[in-house]
């Protein structure tokens, strides 16, 4: 397999390109994804209890990850403008683990994936709340932004940690 055939943002030539999607049809794609915030137990208590100086830290990383997946063609080069039907951010505090894990899911009906937003909302409300919490925490640290699962789409279903998706084919 060449690297153009494998290597969907590439061309012929072998310069970056961005992928045609005219011709594929509308369907239904979702993706999910997470990653996660550690930080001191202090920390964490301080976020639970809303008690930073900046605010209520969690409402303020779920709005930055949602604008942030409806900016994903102005921050990674070839990805495409995306009409999203919806964008979720939720968040869990794993006391046990001294960190936040955040979740994001990305819906649309449309001619190509939304693994890129879904990541993009994750990475930005990890480190927005990085940023609402820095001056009490200079410690933390953001790990296992990842996608999820997928679904929609010539590629098929994927889901982290499985083999193999339900049907072969390019995203």
């Amino acid at each position: 397999m060449s690297q153009s055939e494998s290597l969907t943002h590439i061309n012929s030539d072998g310069k970056a390109s961005m992928v045609d999607v005219g011709e594929k049809d509308i369907t239904r794609r979702e993706a999910r994804a997470e990653g996660y915030i550690y930080m001191a137990p202090e920390t964490l208590a301080l976020v639970k209890d809303n008690g930073l100086k900046k605010g209520d830290v969690l409402a303020v990383a779920r709005i930055a990850g949602i604008q942030a997946a409806k900016q994903c063609s102005q921050l990674v080069p070839l990805c495409h403008p995306l009409m999203l039907n919806f964008i979720g951010v939720e968040f869990q505090l794993e006391d046990e683990h001294s960190r936040i894990r955040i979740e994001t899911c990305c819906r649309l009906s449309g001619k190509t994936g939304v693994e890129i937003e879904a990541l993009t909302a994750a990475s930005v409300a990890a480190l927005t709340i990085y940023d609402m919490c820095k001056a009490a925490d200079k410690e933390m640290h953001i790990e296992g932004i990842r996608v999820l699962e997928k679904s929609g789409g010539r590629s098929g279903h994927y889901i982290h940690g499985q083999e193999t998706s339900l049907s072969g084919g390019a995203a």
